[in-house]
Order: C-alpha cells, then sequence, then structure tokens
C-alpha cells in the first residue's frame, strides 16, 4: 500500500491537506451558485406564475420602449431642450449607457453566456411576450443601460433622480415579466449599469472641455434682490 506520506515526512498526492481544502472551497462554491441558481429559478417562477392582466401590456411596451436604449434617447433629447444643467446630465448619461452597453454586449454576455430563461416551460404568458433576443441572458443589457441613465443623470440633476431611477427599475422588472431574463440579469445589470455611470461621471469630472467637466457645479441660487 503507498504511503501518502514521503521521506520528509510530509504529505502530499491527492490526500494532501492542501488539495483538500481546495476541493473544499470549490464544492463550497459550487453549492452557493447552485443555491442562487435554484434561487433565481425559483423568482422566475413566481413571476411567470402570477396573473397580472392589467399590467402585461404596459410591462410589454415599456420593455420594447427600451430596446437599444430609446427611452433614455427619447429622455436625453428633452433634457437637451431644456437649459445648460440639463443638457450637460444629457451627454453624461448618454456616455454612461455607451460604457455600460459595451461592457454588458463585449463581455458580459461573451463571459457568462448563460441561456435564456424557458419561457414557454414556465407557462408565461404570450401576453406578455417580447421577441426573446439571440444574445446571452447575463447580464441584462437593458437593465443595465436603463440604471447606467439614470444614476449619470440623477448626479448631475437631482431632480431627475427619482423618476428616472423608478423608470430604470420599471425596465428591469419588464425583463423578467416578459420572459426573457431571469431576476439574477437583472441584478447583475442594475450592478454594471451603476459602475458604468460612475466611470462616465468620473471621465466628465476630468474632461478638458468646460461644459461638460463642470457636471458637478451645484446650481446657481438667484441673485438677492438689492436694497
Amino acid at each position: 500500500m503507498t504511503d501518502p506520506t514521503d521521506t520528509a515526512g510530509k504529505t502530499g498526492g491527492p490526500l494532501a491537506p492542501g488539495a483538500a481544502r481546495g476541493r473544499s472551497r470549490d464544492g463550497g462554491l459550487s453549492a452557493v451558485l447552485g443555491d442562487l441558481r435554484a434561487v433565481d429559478g425559483a423568482l422566475y417562477a413566481a413571476v411567470a406564475a402570477t396573473p397580472t392582466p392589467t399590467l402585461d401590456r404596459a410591462l410589454r411596451r415599456l420593455s420594447h420602449a427600451a430596446d437599444h436604449s430609446k427611452l433614455s434617447l427619447g429622455i436625453a433629447a428633452a433634457l437637451a431642450s431644456a437649459g445648460a444643467r440639463p443638457r450637460r446630465a444629457a451627454v453624461v448619461g448618454l456616455g454612461a449607457v455607451a460604457v455600460t452597453s459595451a461592457a454588458a454586449n463585449l463581455l458580459g454576455k461573451r463571459l457568462v453566456r448563460r441561456a435564456r430563461p424557458d419561457r414557454e416551460g414556465a407557462r408565461v404568458t404570450v401576453d406578455r411576450y417580447v421577441p426573446m433576443p439571440a444574445s446571452a441572458s447575463f447580464p441584462s443589457g437593458h437593465t443595465a443601460c436603463a440604471v447606467a441613465f439614470a444614476t449619470a443623470v440623477g448626479v448631475v440633476l437631482p431632480v431627475a433622480a427619482v423618476p428616472l431611477g423608478a423608470l430604470a427599475g420599471a425596465v428591469g422588472y419588464s425583463r423578467v415579466h416578459t420572459g426573457v431574463h431571469y431576476p439574477g440579469d437583472v441584478a447583475a445589470g442594475a450592478v454594471l449599469g451603476i459602475a458604468g455611470a460612475a466611470a462616465a461621471l468620473a471621465a466628465a469630472a476630468a474632461s478638458p472641455v468646460p461644459g461638460v467637466r463642470s457636471v458637478y457645479a451645484p446650481p446657481r441660487a438667484p441673485a438677492a434682490p438689492h436694497g
């Protein structure tokens, strides 16, 4: 019988403590990931099984409106016509969308390659259907870009933070409601969106263009009356 202890008294081979610890860590990580996938699938199934006929049409339209960030582009156009500070907010918001979209589609989806949910198997009602994208499921690009835009614009233009944040949350939920994403995809997209917004804001603060660099400047207070 082979002794796992060598002549120096050191344990080696497959029974080495380091190897055992490595296997234990790998097994623990696999178990955690398995639990997360199970919770993710259960949440997806719960949304699919909950009848919401009054919301189906509105959420389907919202999900479609967020395709290719059309919703953010429309809001940015409106902001651009509303004055200097809203215009700066729009520029930084669109920069955040560009950074985040590239990270989600060129990195995230290609690295993780998670399959899309089985919408038919989960019995998602066809009234909720939007076209099932051909790209990987993780992360949600719609959510990432909506959150990036809302976060960046909200920092530059605080009055817009709450409504845009609520809209981004609704976009994220709509992607689960329509059956094209798991909740975990949406959560990861939101985190990525915040990171993309932070990158865009940092770039704007360091920009040599004065109009862009001043995104953090507080709005001017009205002049005090004389006399």
